[in-house]
């Protein structure tokens, strides 16, 4: 059967906790150890390189995907198992969700915002099945869940966006809700 998959989205900072790096960290191990392959945004910074790294060292397989122009700002990490360069943001989002079985959203900012929503809004308009999971690393994505819980009440969505993606506390409880996603695919 062909590994399964999962698209890290991620800050490319390290945040101000020092458990976004240590969860980063340990889910790079925990995906490698798990056999699964990490497909990510190709940079060797903030918690996107922590990631990659994690895995690696775990002798896992890395798959990234990063536009020419972040390949500075970003430090394009070119010893992976598949680097590849887009031209603009857009497509790689679409290389990164294209090459996932599911995705995990770790702290970040605006851009992982954006790949959130992007995928989060192609759920809900039946374009994909795929599961997605925040990892909720020290209540990190409270603020977020209350904004979609408004979002509902105040009518501009239906209940069921909610359960398009889920919430987990930590990096095993990630590991084990992944588990069972992908086996439940299979």
């Amino acid at each position: 059967m062909p590994t399964s998959s999962i698209c890290v989205y991620c800050g490319s900072r390290t945040g101000a906790d020092p458990e976004y790096m240590a969860d980063a960290t340990a889910l790079g191990t925990e995906l490698a150890h798990a056999g699964l392959r990490l497909v990510y945004g190709a940079g060797d910074v903030g918690l996107m390189g922590a990631v990659a790294r994690a895995a690696q060292a775990a002798g896992g397989e890395t798959f990234g995907v990063i536009p020419g122009h972040l390949l500075n700002l970003e430090v394009g990490k070119r010893d992976l198992t598949t680097f590849i360069v887009t031209e603009t943001m857009h497509e790689r989002k679409k290389v990164m969700f294209m090459n996932a079985d599911a995705i995990v959203m770790l702290p970040g900012g605006a851009g992982s915002l954006d790949e959130f929503f992007e995928v989060l809004t192609w759920r809900q308009l039946g374009l994909h099945q795929k599961p997605v999971f925040l990892l909720d690393t020290a209540g990190y994505w409270a603020p977020m869940r209350a904004l979609l819980d408004h979002v509902v009440a105040q009518g501009f969505a239906e209940e069921s966006l909610l359960g398009y993606f889920r919430s987990v506390p930590t990096v095993p409880a990630l590991m084990e809700a992944l588990e069972s996603s992908l086996s439940a695919a299979r």
